[in-house]
């Protein structure tokens, strides 16, 4: 179960919210090749942030916690592309975009029903 987290420190709707959240879900089914059933997205929004080497204006920070396997080319694939569509979506500029993976062993992601497997 990847959980991928967005602070942005700017309003962000309800509706912008569940947008976002869908197209960050499609781009992590796409490029990390797993099921959307498993992705869980948590938008926060209105808070302080502060990123080193940002300029003026909004800023947006992902913390990906993803299961441990996958390449270096294809997790920077997704950040990219998530990058790209929080610039676009919300009018952020590239260098207030960042994203930070913390990889899990598959046990390490748990459901009420389910264990996680290790990827491969």
């Amino acid at each position: 179960m990847p959980l991928l987290q967005f602070d942005a420190d700017f309003p962000v709707s309800e509706a912008d919210a569940d947008a976002f959240a869908d197209a960050v879900t499609d781009l992590y089914v796409e490029t990390m090749d797993a099921d959307r059933s498993y992705v869980a997205v948590v938008v926060r929004d209105d808070c302080h942030l502060s990123l080193g080497r940002a300029v003026a204006g909004r800023q947006v920070f992902c913390s990906a916690d993803v299961r441990a396997g996958r390449d270096e080319a294809t997790k920077r694939e997704f950040a990219t592309a998530v990058m790209a569509e929080a610039a676009e979506r919300f009018d952020v500029p590239e260098q207030n975009l960042k994203v930070v993976f913390t990889e899990h062993a598959g046990a390490q992601m748990q459901g009420v029903e389910r264990v996680g497997g290790d990827w491969g």
